[in-house]
C-alpha cells in the first residue's frame, strides 16, 4: 500500500515537472519571436532614412559635378580670351615691323607723329569705356563698342554700339535687342559720367539673355522628353512638364527669370496633381538644384536620380 502511494506521488511530481518544462518552453518561444520582431521593426525603420541619405549624397555630387563643369567653362572662356588678346597684339606688333622697314627715315617719323596722335585719342576713348574693344569713328568724334557675349566657352551673338564723344556723350545707334533696356541703363549707371559703370551692366544682361537662350536651346537638344510649355523672346519665363517614373502623373515647373542680369531663376514652382510627390524632400532638393544650376544640366541630374524620365 505504502509503495503504491509512493508510485502514485512520483508519477505526479513528474506530470508538474513536465508542464513547468513545457511553460518554459513557450515563454522562452515567446520571448524569441518578440525579439525578432522588434529587429525587423527597427530595419524597416532606419531602411528609408538610409534610402533618402543615399539619394541626398547622390544629389550633392551632381551637384558638385555641375559647379566643377561650370568652373571648368569659366576657366576656358577666359584661357580663350587671353590667347586671342596675345594674337592680336603679335600680328598688330608684326605689322607695324614690316611697315617700319619698308618705308624712308621720313616716312617712319610722319607715321609716327601720326600713329602718336592717334594712340592718344584712342587711349582717352579706351579710358572711357574701361577697356572693351572699341574702333574710333567719325574723325575721333565717337567710337564703336563691340560687346561679345558667350556660355560655358562658347562665343555667341555681338553687338555694336556707336557712342557719340563730342559735343556731349550719348548713343547715336545700335543693334541691341529692343527688350535689353539701354537708354535705361544708360540713364541709371549715368553714362556722362562713368561710362565704364554703363557698359559693365549693359554687358551683363546681354551674356544673361544669351545665357538664358542657350541653356533652352541646350534643353530642347538634350531632353526631348522635357516639354517646353511656354517662353518668350527674352527667355525671362520658361514653362517645362516633366513626366514621373512609375507614376501615372506629370509635374508642371515654372522658373521665372526676374533678374535679367542673372542666368539663373529667381522663382522656381512646381505644380502636380499629386500633392505628397511635390511636397516630398526630394522634390524640394530638386527644386533648390534648378534654382542654383542651369537648367538643362539640373534636369540631367533629376535624371540620373530617377525623379524624371
Amino acid at each position: 500500500m505504502f509503495l503504491a502511494q509512493q508510485r502514485h506521488y512520483s508519477q505526479q511530481n513528474k506530470g508538474k515537472d513536465s508542464r513547468n518544462m513545457e511553460t518554459a518552453s513557450t515563454k522562452a518561444g515567446v520571448l524569441s519571436l518578440l525579439s525578432l520582431l522588434e529587429v525587423q521593426a527597427r530595419s524597416r525603420r532606419t531602411q528609408p532614412q538610409q534610402q533618402s541619405r543615399v539619394k541626398e549624397l547622390k544629389a550633392k555630387i551632381e551637384a558638385l559635378k555641375v559647379q566643377k563643369q561650370q568652373l571648368e567653362a569659366e576657366i576656358e572662356t577666359h584661357q580663350n580670351l587671353q590667347k586671342l588678346r596675345s594674337s592680336l597684339d603679335k600680328q598688330c606688333a608684326d605689322e607695324e615691323d614690316v611697315e617700319m622697314e619698308e618705308v624712308s627715315e621720313n616716312s617712319q617719323l610722319l607715321r609716327l607723329m601720326a600713329r602718336h596722335t592717334q594712340l592718344k585719342d584712342l587711349l582717352h576713348a579706351h579710358h572711357l569705356i574701361g577697356g572693351y574693344d572699341v574702333i574710333k569713328t567719325r574723325q575721333g568724334k565717337g567710337v564703336c563698342v563691340s560687346l561679345a557675349t558667350a556660355y560655358e566657352g562658347v562665343y555667341l551673338d555681338t553687338y555694336n554700339l556707336e557712342i557719340d564723344l563730342k559735343p556731349t556723350v550719348k548713343i547715336s545707334r545700335h543693334n541691341i535687342p529692343p527688350f535689353i533696356p539701354v537708354n535705361g541703363l544708360a540713364e541709371e549707371n549715368d553714362m556722362q559720367v562713368n561710362m565704364r559703370a554703363f557698359l559693365d551692366a549693359l554687358s551683363q544682361h546681354l551674356n544673361a539673355f544669351a545665357g538664358r537662350k542657350q541653356q533652352l536651346k541646350l534643353l530642347k537638344e538634350q531632353h526631348k522628353s522635357v516639354e517646353v510649355m511656354e517662353s518668350n523672346v527674352l527667355c525671362s519665363i520658361l514653362v517645362l512638364m516633366f513626366k514621373v517614373p512609375r507614376a501615372k502623373t506629370a509635374v508642371l515647373c515654372t522658373l521665372d527669370y526676374t533678374d535679367h542680369s542673372r542666368c539663373l531663376p529667381t522663382r522656381v514652382h512646381f505644380e502636380c496633381e499629386d500633392k505628397q510627390l511635390s511636397d516630398s524632400d526630394q522634390w524640394k532638393k530638386n527644386h533648390s538644384l534648378l534654382m542654383e544650376t542651369p537648367v538643362h544640366k539640373a534636369l540631367t541630374a533629376m535624371k540620373n536620380m530617377g525623379d524624371i524620365v
